[in-house]
């Protein structure tokens, strides 16, 4: 297991001394290098936007409750680099529900996540049960707004949130999924059984709980994602048409429709899946992860390929190469199939498609795999994705049908990413390595410009928004 770097170390005992969890003063916003002066040639002047990173724990590596988690934010120049401008503690824990490897903790995409108006950021204590809300200051520092909530039940793994769903006092909605219900706990990935519950964002930044939003869950959510309008909530499943699911559903995704009072449909109103157990093809089936919703309620899913065509989870050599598929919300919020099963990758060379994020422009989007550490390039239109790039960028994976867990020794683990709101930077964390990888889009290309480390643990971390 990697070490925390004494940076980290340093940034985290700037918190403690600053933060504490039981007094009136714990959410003082930390901001490392500010100006007394408040001159014009202060470094914040300069900044254009941010990128957040959240710890997700301190590293470590042990259980399902780790350290305390924070979020690390920089200020991000023109010309894409990144400048630390302090640690913010979130007030919970991080967690692990990924068998203790450090790579991708908590399976989901959107454990961090940001308003459209960029004047909150969210994240997820999965460690502690709850949720923080942040209000995002003018210099990019963070101040949280409240003191966390609760989520209900465990390991709160991804959160959506829409402005186009308010009543008086609130500026939006906020849904976040739960990995399992604790009557699920124990039996793993294979078994766990989530649930989505909602709350208001209220004006000045604070979350409240909607009584009644909660719904339980068939499957292990790995995130969630309200439609541009705010009329449906989607959640993408992990471990759909696993045998040891006691629900037995088969369901990739699950669609709710949206109501005026803030809570969901009693029930789902459509599922889908590109691949169902025990297909022809031999195909594992789909462990949805990273999705979006854009232009005409098109729904883009990445698709890890892991558990086997049977529904009995493999061991590593028989991960097959992952996809991309796609589907149309229609009126009623049933799911139209488009682009079904488009692979990432061949001969076992891109198995863990798990995030994506589009270009500006809309017509091309990149996916992260997390063990080969590399993006991959597709086109999108109108639904209809080709892959164009296998390794559109490549940093040190494991490619390859390798053995065992030799691939997370050598693997920088590129996991959730996040396209700056100028279109300009591609923002990649490595899972593995405590590192912001910072690329320069070129159209349907990608330019390494550098890379920020020093200041995120080398395993664990789960989250990252750039705006």
């Amino acid at each position: 297991m990697k070490k925390i770097n004494i940076m980290l170390i340093a940034f985290l005992a700037l918190s403690i001394t600053f933060v504490s969890c039981n007094s009136d003063d714990d959410n003082t916003p930390i901001v490392i290098g500010e100006d007394d002066n408040d001159d014009d040639n202060d470094d914040t002047a300069n900044f254009v936007g941010a990128v957040y990173a959240m710890t997700n724990g301190d590293g470590q590596v042990a259980g399902n409750v780790q350290g305390p988690n924070t979020i690390i934010a920089y200020g991000r120049a023109d010309d894409g680099s990144l400048t630390p401008i302090g640690p913010f503690a979130t007030g919970g824990n991080g967690g692990d529900y990924d068998g203790g490897e450090g790579l991708d903790p908590l399976i989901s995409a959107y454990a961090l996540t940001k308003t459209d108006d960029n004047e909150n950021l969210l994240a997820v204590n999965a460690g502690s049960n709850t949720i923080t809300s942040f209000n995002i200051a003018a210099d990019f520092s963070l101040e949280a707004a409240g003191d966390p909530l609760d989520t209900g039940a465990i390991g709160p793994n991804s959160i959506a949130t829409t402005g186009q769903v308010t009543v008086a006092g609130t500026k939006g909605l906020v849904y976040v999924s739960n990995i399992t219900r604790p009557e699920f706990l124990a039996g793993g990935e294979p078994m766990h059984q989530g649930t989505v519950t909602g709350y208001w964002l209220l004006e000045d930044g604070s979350l409240q709980a909607i009584p009644g939003s909660t719904r339980d869950l068939p499957v292990r959510p790995s995130a969630v994602q309200f439609s541009p309008d705010g009329q449906w909530l989607l959640v993408a499943a992990i471990n759909s048409g696993a045998s040891a699911l006691g629900s037995g559903s088969e369901d990739e995704l699950t669609v709710y429709s949206v109501g005026g009072d803030g809570t969901l449909s009693a029930s789902s109103v459509a599922t889908a899946t590109s691949t169902l157990r025990n297909n022809t093809e031999g195909r594992n089936l789909p462990s949805a992860i990273g999705f979006q919703i854009v232009g005409n309620n098109y729904v883009v899913v990445t698709e890890a390929r892991e558990f086997q065509p049977d529904g009995t989870p493999p061991a590593f050599p028989a991960l097959q190469d992952g996809s991309v598929s796609t589907w149309q919300i229609q009126g009623d919020g049933s799911l139209t199939p488009i682009s079904l099963d488009v692979a990432s990758g061949e001969n076992n060379t891109g198995r863990t498609a798990c995030w994506l994020d589009f270009t500006a422009d809309g017509n091309t989007f990149f996916v992260s795999n997390a063990i080969e550490a590399g993006l991959a390039a597709y086109s999108f239109d109108n639904g209809v994705v080709t892959l164009l790039d296998q390794t559109a960028a490549q940093g040190t994976g494991t490619g390859g049908a390798d053995n065992g867990p030799d691939a997370f020794a050598v693997t920088e683990g590129w996991i959730d990413m996040w396209i700056s709101d100028d279109g300009q930077f591609l923002y990649q964390l490595y899972g593995l390595d405590g590192t912001i990888g910072i690329y320069r889009i070129n159209g349907q290309s990608l330019e390494l410009i550098s890379e920020e480390s020093n200041n995120l643990p080398d395993t664990n971390t789960q989250g990252i928004v750039a705006i």
